[in-house]
């Protein structure tokens, strides 16, 4: 396994995780509350801190432990980053679009700010599995 797909599990496993422990603490903050008076944003900058951090770590422990492909980038590799970026992107919009569209219907800002870490979080992890499945199957032919 070289170093970009490694990079894309990771960033599957941290995707999943931090969305996980985000969804796991608000929904238990919540209690029998509305979700909307649920505090979010303290919880959703620590997730999203801490995924980057953590994220980080394992590439630079992963680098270390495993450094067969080290560095090392072919044009395969770039091919199948943008197609995995591409995906990804496609998300970022649709939760751009989602945001914009809440905004102008007035919906609470905990449904707006959700939507869009919700894009965010399908955005890495989609594109990590584009880009897994690229490199165990190949680029799809177009």
């Amino acid at each position: 396994m070289g170093s970009e797909e490694r990079s894309a599990w990771i960033m599957l496993v941290v995707s999943l995780a931090a969305y996980g422990i985000y969804v796991a603490i608000v929904l238990g903050q919540a209690g029998n509350a509305p979700l909307e008076e649920t505090p979010y944003v303290a919880t959703m900058l620590w997730i999203t801190g801490g995924a980057i951090v953590g994220s980080i770590l394992l590439n630079i422990i992963g680098s270390m432990v495993i450094r067969e492909g080290a560095g090392k980038k072919d044009q395969r590799d770039r091919e199948i980053y943008r197609f995995g970026e591409s995906i990804g992107q496609s998300f970022l919009v649709i939760g751009g679009v989602a945001a914009l569209l809440m905004s102008m219907a007035e919906v609470p800002y905990f449904w707006i700010a959700n939507a869009v870490y919700l894009a965010f979080f399908l955005s890495a992890a989609l594109a990590s599995v584009a880009k897994i499945v690229a490199y165990r199957r190949g680029l799809p032919a177009w």
